[in-house]
């Protein structure tokens, strides 16, 4: 099988730990014995460039039990858990394109060994496939039905590609479905960059002024796990509604110049470049420790870091050490990548498990709907939303109410009032 992983070695402990990690899963699990049964992704091919962890393997192994062909590459150089690529490969028999660590030419080396294989579907994480499909092979592109994407940074480029008319095949959002991003992104981002900066750093997080620059979803979701641990929450915005908005949770608010100076901890959730530069970096206290958990390293100014820094050692795995022409030293974990990937293992499978049915949901909905779907970025269709919440709460054990008769009608008129 034409692949490229790390260490086949790694498997069997790949194995056991995607085995853990699907035990917390069972949405996922109830399509993937519908789709063992029905084949409905049969004869498709589906090329993957999404973080490749043990939740990506539940996706990859429910994908190829619906009968799809399956090839996967990294989204992120530092993402890749080494074991689970090698699991995928030597025990899925899934033609996997990912090492940790992996430098940029690899990277894109390992992108375009998975356009080789003429993807039907592609399923992304931050576009980076379908903007080297659209650039560079667009030879390929009378293959494809259609996409999906799976985070914010993504939907904002391929946005703009369709408003450009340069997207060439509709794309399904997955990051907006409400089973996405109202628990992926605030519970498993807030969750998950903590503990990245924990295991980076293990330094105490109580008493600290924790700065936060984004209050979209995912921000959100660190302000609550910070400020629970015990951290001074300030927020930086550009939106004055979501600032208004981190106000009224109870966090401070106030520019990124202005909380370079007091911050301890920093960490970029934004989507855009340059959010922490090169004047906000020599503000900072000696000591401060930067993050990044927006999906690319371009939201820190590393090229401009570099300018004013005199020197730089590694004093630890995933903690890089700066010291600049004043004489302060900072710290930029990760090289300035996904932190909660890159220092940990990304978000628990049990919020996974809702975004990934999202996927696979929807593979099945571009597949039964190929020549119907509009072009451009349109949402995951409502009832896959619903359903996806009704079997979650279902395994969780929990029963809601229904709307009676009369609550049907009285909501469906205008007639009914007082």
């Amino acid at each position: 099988m034409n692949s490229d992983v790390k260490d086949l070695n790694l498997a069997q402990k790949g194995q056991l730990r995607i085995e853990w990690a699907n035990q917390n899963m069972p949405v996922l699990n109830i399509i993937k014995r519908r789709f063992t049964r029905e084949k409905p992704l049969k004869g498709v091919r589906i090329g993957a460039c999404l973080h490749v962890t043990t939740e990506t393997a539940s996706l990859a192994r429910t994908l190829k039990a619906g009968g799809a062909e399956v090839f996967i590459c990294a989204s992120n150089p530092l993402s890749t858990q080494d074991d689970v690529a090698a699991a995928l490969v030597k025990k899925d028999k899934i033609a996997t394109f990912a090492i940790k660590g992996e430098d940029n030419q690899t990277y894109y080396q390992h992108i375009n060994a998975t356009l080789d294989a003429k993807p039907m579907i592609t399923m992304d994480d931050g576009a980076d496939l379908v903007s080297t499909l659209h650039s560079e092979r667009q030879s390929l592109v009378k293959h494809v039905l259609a996409g999906t994407e799976e985070t914010t940074t993504g939907v904002i480029r391929l946005t703009s590609m369709a408003a450009e008319n340069a997207l060439k095949y509709p794309i399904i959002a997955v990051n907006d479905a409400k089973t996405k991003h109202f628990f992926d992104n605030r519970y498993g981002t807030g969750q998950s960059t903590i503990d990245g900066i924990i295991r980076a750093t293990n330094r105490l997080v109580a008493g600290t002024n924790f700065v936060i620059c984004g209050y979209g979803w995912c921000g959100r979701g660190l302000a609550m796990r910070a400020h629970g641990m015990g951290a001074s929450v300030i927020v930086t915005e550009v939106d004055p509604l979501k600032a208004l908005e981190a106000v009224m949770d109870g966090y401070r608010v106030m520019p990124i110049a202005a909380a370079a100076e007091i911050g301890d901890f920093f960490c970029t959730l934004t989507g855009d470049i340059n959010v922490i530069r090169k004047e906000h970096f020599l503000k900072m206290k000696t000591g401060a420790i930067v993050a990044n958990s927006g999906h690319f390293n371009v939201e820190l100014d590393l090229v401009g870091l570099e300018k004013v820094c005199t020197k730089q050692r590694m004093i630890r795995e995933f903690v890089q050490e700066y010291t600049l022409t004043n004489g302060k030293r900072i710290y930029v974990l990760g090289e300035g990548r996904l932190i909660n990937l890159a220092a940990a293992e990304g978000h628990p499978s049990s919020v996974m498990d809702m975004s990934f049915a999202n996927q696979a949901l929807s593979a099945e909905f571009i597949v039964k709907n190929k020549g119907n779907i509009p072009m451009g970025v349109m949402p995951v269709p409502e009832e896959i939303d619903d359903e996806i919440a009704r079997l979650k709460l279902k395994a969780m054990g929990i029963k809601i109410d229904t709307l009676t008769k009369d609550q049907q009608k009285y909501l469906a008129s205008w007639e009914m009032g007082t």
